[in-house]
């Protein structure tokens, strides 16, 4: 007879009754007289006892390896000495779907470099990296929910380019036929055309390339972005709010749906921020910082990783918020597009989100007048011709318009509390890293 697959979870309203679980060989602990097997789904543990009786089953769960997977079909009884809910499975029929080779390439000791290489085994063997994607598909809801409830249209815009996008400095080229083409790094012009494609509020989760050499727990050359871009804004300060917005709701459903389970695996309080989030300019954020001794040389015009913990750990003492906008970067270190204020050139209608200390957003409000984006290009020197395609959607109506880029690993890296967002990944892309 078939028994329909139980869930280990949910055995306790199965108790006397004969059942099925499958799962993956946890531990085994093979004694004189008694066979204990303890088996994982993604659900839990439950303890398998079989007393040895030179039987068939004996033999089969004697051939058992770690990590192996199984089909248990056996009875459901209470037994209060046992850890794992008090109940344990008395097994009739064990079926070996695939037979654990041994022994495995990694264990709880294993540094983090060689679990990437086995990382589907890594992400089985702890639950707390399962939870971590749970959380991550939460928070992905959230954010759709927040966005698709301000009418936003969820666009998907090509990931190959025929000419090098805003700098041309990190992008990866490769073969494309006859010619080269290169990786999007942003879907940045992409998403502004859908807005002079006359669509309002534009919404997408992809991929973005990045080829920058860079080491840090916070860089990768592949990540997944969320972008926004709004149209028919009156300022920046419209784009900052849709985006807290955004994020208190996905935050909050995160704490709804796995706040006791983040605090359990990874020991952290999720806290729903509260709305609006403090708002500092970068001239602000500078001469806070220099008081405390930062840059003396007074050189720096952006904020370094240091800069950005401390700024975020000033706002946090002084307002408890764990969010700060910094707003009004200077023009030398913002992109061309980014529109400046009438009153002073000098600075952009652009800002970072910091949260905790690390940088998990850029956005701005876009110039949307054609001939003031030439001498904006010009003036960084930049070559219009390769700029076209771009640049001809501002020629014929272009709104108002704004948006942002966030960084979903380092989201997730920092309500998680991880240390790398090589761990906020399913598969990292590194430098060093295209394998598995």
């Amino acid at each position: 007879m078939i028994h329909s697959r139980v869930h280990v979870s949910d055995l306790r309203e199965h108790v006397g009754r004969t059942v099925t679980v499958c799962g993956w060989v946890n531990t085994l602990r093979l004694q004189r007289k008694m066979q204990f097997v303890i088996v994982r789904d993604s659900t839990g543990m439950v303890q398998v006892t079989h007393q040895r009786d030179d039987g068939p089953l004996e033999a089969q769960l004697e051939a058992l390896t770690t990590e192996s997977a199984v089909r248990i079909t056996g009875r459901v009884v209470d037994a209060a000495q046992v850890k794992l809910g008090g109940l344990e499975i008395v097994p009739e029929q064990v079926e070996v779907l695939n037979l654990a080779a041994t022994p495995l390439p990694i264990d709880e000791h294993t540094g983090l470099e060689q679990r990437l290489d086995w990382r589907f085994l890594d992400v089985r063997r702890r639950p707390a990296t399962q939870l971590m994607f749970a959380v991550q598909t939460t928070l992905e809801q959230g954010m759709r929910e927040y966005a698709y409830a301000q009418g936003a249209t969820e666009m998907h815009t090509p990931k190959l380019m025929g000419t090098a996008s805003e700098s041309g400095a990190e992008v990866f080229k490769l073969g494309y036929f006859d010619r080269s083409a290169y990786l999007a790094q942003s879907p940045q012009f992409y998403k502004q055309m859908a807005i002079s494609a006359g669509i309002d509020k534009v919404f997408e989760i992809g991929p973005v390339f990045r080829a920058e050499p860079s080491f840090t727990s916070r860089h990768a050359t592949e990540f997944t972005g969320v972008d926004v871009e709004l149209a028919w804004i009156d300022s920046v300060e419209d784009v900052m709010v849709f985006e807290e917005q955004m994020l208190a709701h996905a935050i909050g459903k995160v704490a709804d749906l796995h706040g006791e389970a983040i605090r359990e695996h990874f020991g952290v309080e999720v806290t729903v921020p509260t709305t609006p989030f403090p708002r500092i300019t970068m001239a602000e954020a500078h001469e806070i910082l220099r008081k405390g001794g930062w840059d003396p040389e007074g050189v720096k015009e952006d904020l370094d990783p240091e800069g950005e913990r401390s700024i975020s750990a000033h706002i946090r003492e002084a307002t408890g918020h764990e969010f700060v906008f910094i707003t009004h970067y200077p023009v030398g270190i913002r992109p061309f597009y980014h529109k400046r204020p009438a009153d002073d050139p000098s600075v952009t209608l652009s800002f970072d989100l910091l949260w905790k200390g690390l940088e998990v957003t850029t956005g701005a409000q876009r110039e949307h007048r054609y001939d003031v984006l030439l001498k904006q290009a010009a003036e960084k020197g930049m070559s219009t011709e390769p700029l076209q395609d771009y640049l001809n959607a501002f020629r014929f109506g272009c709104p108002p318009h704004g948006g942002l880029g966030m960084g979903l690993g380092r989201v997730l890296m920092v309500l998680l509390g991880l240390d790398s967002i090589r761990e906020a990944t399913f598969l990292f892309r590194g430098p060093n890293r295209l394998t598995p």
